[in-house]
């Protein structure tokens, strides 16, 4: 399995299936949200998880955000990988169906879809005003390519723009680009939106006495909308620093204060601070990350216990 930086996200994908969750290979995933909710970060996690795991990555990057001094935040280096300023929606695809990857495990991002040209559009002066080539594109292309993903157990993760269609008569509709195509074909579909309230994360410093406020990151909330993988409609905290990626010991240790009613920030039963900079600070100094994700995988199976069916097996 293949985490996503985020203990609670991998066990909201894939918990209840593997200790601990996490993305199984041989599948699509698109997460799809609005500008500015995460959506490059994780896939940028979720890349170099999968090169600390000496895996080959493919990175199509149409939009060419990914530079590599924030690349590096992640451990890729874009010199090193198969990466693309990809153009069109049949340059991606062909690119993965020609693709010969040498690791034990091997992902591919696209960051994003809503980018993506079609041929028509690049070629012709006229281009494609009703965006109807776009959605015919990417069906074809996911038939041809969808079966290779699965047979080569390759992951493939893509990113999408979740936007707001006003010309519906019953109010907004949310859709996403590129037509039906990519939500039928995907495996797992991840929504990514900023919370309602206290979505930016700010610091305030002293300087020359006087306190100077940065906003230094944001929190998200990710749903699960969809999911051959296990239950769906679960749903994970995210929090990402801009210049550190997901903040997992941040949100492990809100999960275990909530969960266990405790009053101050706790690993094991031990309290630790009621500041939660402090606690986190602690976590790192005394190298304690990986015993706080074990106990907040057990604080989860605990919970998810609670749900399960106690009804008689069905009779079939």
């Amino acid at each position: 399995m293949i985490s996503t930086g985020s203990t609670l996200l991998d066990l909201a994908i894939s918990g209840s299936r593997v200790r601990g969750g996490g993305l199984p290979s041989g599948i699509l995933v698109e997460v799809y949200g609005p500008s500015g909710a995460g959506k490059t970060v994780l896939l940028s996690e979720i890349a170099g998880t999968i090169k600390r795991k000496k895996g080959d990555v493919m990175f199509h990057d149409p939009e060419g955000r990914l530079n590599n001094q924030f690349a590096k935040i992640f451990d890729l280096d874009i010199e090193t990988i198969d990466y693309a300023k990809t153009n069109t929606i049949p340059e991606v695809f062909s690119k993965i169906r020609s693709w010969d990857p040498k690791g034990p495990i091997n992902g591919i991002m696209a960051d994003s879809l809503a980018a993506l040209s079609t041929n028509m559009e690049m070629s012709n002066e006229e281009g494609d005003k009703m965006g109807m080539r776009r959605a015919k594109e990417f069906s074809e292309e996911l038939r041809k390519t969808a079966r290779i993903i699965a047979q080569s157990n390759m992951l493939m993760v893509c990113s999408n723009q979740l936007r707001v269609n006003v010309g519906v008569t019953y109010g907004p509709k949310y859709t996403t680009p590129g037509g039906e195509a990519l939500g039928y074909y995907a495996s797992l579909r991840l929504q990514i939106k900023p919370i309602l309230q206290d979505s930016k994360i700010k610091r305030t410093e002293k300087v020359n006495g006087k306190d100077v406020t940065r906003i230094i990151g944001i929190t998200s909330e990710i749903t699960v909308t969809k999911s051959s993988v296990d239950k769906p409609y679960r749903i994970a905290p995210l929090t990402i620093l801009f210049d550190y990626g997901i903040d997992d010991i941040r949100e492990n240790l809100k999960f275990v204060k909530k969960y266990t009613g405790a009053t101050t920030y706790a690993l094991d039963g031990s309290k630790l601070f009621t500041s939660l900079e402090k606690s986190i600070e602690h976590i790192e100094e005394e190298g304690q990350e990986e015993e706080l994700r074990e106990e907040v995988i057990d604080l989860w199976e605990e919970i998810e216990q609670k749900f399960e069916s106690d009804r008689k097996k069905k009779k079939r």
